[in-house]
């Protein structure tokens, strides 16, 4: 056996998922490039980028992973994963900037209850485990959900199973919280309208029990552009209004002079209905209550062109060939997976610019590479960490072809 002490090792980069990867090997949380660690992850000499977690529950909490790292850090960290993944797809792009969303500015978060013997708790999950941790001085979410929390967790004692969770979909509106509830005993008459006095009590815009609704006092109003929609229970939204706007403010860009656009992925109207002031669109998308969501908040705006639906789910039957002619431009917003076959067939179609919005680098990155191949140019990539002090990465860049 050896006498030796193990190594120090020095912290080479950060993993993608936020974790420091070690000469020694890796996973290493909570540290920062160029640190040295222990064997067992204790930092022996600190980054000059290292600074105090601004919130008391960092490092049990699971919902962020680098507020221990300047502001500077997380932004050069973020574009450093973005340029990463575009350059194992064999691309170059300039990285325009980084927009961060300000403190406590996330709109909608999805929190856990439990029951517990004393009572309940109500919050996020540890990292990799189902423990929850109570999160009474949140520096990520707005302060009207973190209001919500106590009355959460008075609900969970009420409605909880002994061994099963609650999950509590919550989300800012114009007219007071929305709060979808999943999980939880079966509802009854008595527990309908003690949910619907809740609902009046804490000044809820909608409450909604899975796919029930329980009570709406006013509609749970979201504003893009000229139009208020509503946007169906648990539907996707973005996650603060800054980052919304950089979105926004981009496509804008990119689409200016635009007749005819194609808003492919359209959720509930963020791009279709912001962008229909200058242009008229069609916004497709699978999900029929969205959509419905999008049609009625376009019909009761003034000042808005011709934004028309279609319902398709673009993953197994993408627009192709004629359906995509006629248009000057598609912004293609997908979920994490990425938009293969859709951007397959917008690169073999006559469209001349293509926006892509994506919250997934990794899955971006070939899709760019698709249209690049295809003949287009891509532009500056800008990235937007609307998810402060997590591994969450958002971007948008938009492409032409000459």
């Amino acid at each position: 056996m050896s006498d030796l002490a193990p190594v120090a090792s020095e912290v080479l980069h950060l993993t993608p998922g936020g974790l420091g990867q070690t000469a020694a090997g890796g996973p290493v949380p909570y540290v920062l490039t160029g640190e040295t660690v222990s064997p067992t992850g204790k930092v022996l000499t600190q980054s000059p980028h290292r600074v105090t977690p601004p919130c008391p529950h960092f490092g049990t909490c699971g919902g962020c992973v680098l507020q221990h790292a300047s502001d500077a850090f997380v932004a050069d960290w973020k574009a450093e994963v973005v340029h990463d993944a575009l350059t194992r797809s064999g691309l170059k792009a300039e990285i325009a900037g980084v927009v961060t969303s300000p403190i406590g500015s996330r709109r909608r978060a999805k929190l856990a209850g439990r029951r517990t013997k004393s009572g309940a708790l109500v919050g996020f999950h540890a990292r990799r485990t189902h423990q929850i941790v109570e999160i009474p001085e949140c520096r990520v979410l707005h302060p009207s959900l973190l209001a919500l929390v106590p009355a959460l967790r008075d609900l969970t004692r009420e409605i909880a199973s002994r061994k099963g969770e609650v999950a509590y979909s919550v989300t800012t509106t114009a007219n007071g919280p929305d709060l979808m509830i999943e999980g939880g005993k079966p509802l009854t008459a008595p527990l309908r309208q003690r949910l619907a006095a809740l609902a009046e009590k804490l000044s809820l815009s909608r409450l909604t029990c899975g796919e029930e609704p329980i009570a709406t006092r006013l509609p749970p109003v979201q504003r893009f552009g000229r139009a208020e929609v509503a946007p169906p229970p648990g539907a996707f939204l973005q996650a603060t209004p800054e980052g919304e706007a950089a979105l926004v403010d981009g496509v804008r860009a990119a689409t200016s002079g635009a007749r005819r656009m194609l808003d492919l992925f359209a959720g509930s109207g963020t791009f279709a209905l912001s962008i229909a002031e200058a242009v008229e669109v069609q916004a497709v998308e699978a999900s029929a209550p969205m959509l419905a969501a999008l049609d009625r908040g376009w019909r009761h705006a003034t000042g808005l062109k011709r934004v028309t639906t279609l319902r398709r789910d673009l993953f197994r039957d993408p627009l192709v060939g004629p359906e995509l002619d006629g248009f000057d431009v598609a912004v293609v917003d997908p979920p994490r997976a990425g938009a293969r076959a859709q951007v397959e067939a917008l690169a073999a179609s006559g469209i001349r610019r293509v926006v892509m919005v994506s919250c997934a680098p990794a899955t971006f990155a070939p899709d760019a590479r698709r249209l690049v191949d295809a003949g287009f140019s891509m532009g500056p990539v800008t990235v937007v960490d609307q998810f402060r002090w997590s591994p969450h990465v958002e971007l948008i860049s938009a492409f032409t072809r000459s």
